[in-house]
């Protein structure tokens, strides 16, 4: 059994994620990744502020399943075809 301040000093912690606060900053670079399009980090991570999940998941699941070209342009219009 070892001391509580021995195990906290030898943790070195999850890096992976740095400079990621937020939930939602990490859901909204896990869109950019999935749809191949890392130039626009910021506008997905905005999107997975200020749209309900439910909608993103269902047209990133649409877009996955489509044989298209270019996943970001589908998925934008997805979410705008209401």
């Amino acid at each position: 059994m070892q001391k509580l301040g021995t195990i906290l000093k030898d943790y070195k912690g999850d890096k992976t994620d740095k400079y990621l606060s937020r939930e939602f900053q990490k859901y909204g670079i896990y869109l950019s990744e999935k749809l191949d399009d890392p130039a626009h980090k910021a506008l997905y991570i905005k999107l997975a502020k200020t749209h309900p999940r439910e909608s993103l998941d269902r047209a990133l699941s649409f877009v996955l399943d489509a044989r298209a070209r270019s996943k970001a342009k589908l998925f934008m219009w997805y979410l705008t075809r209401k």
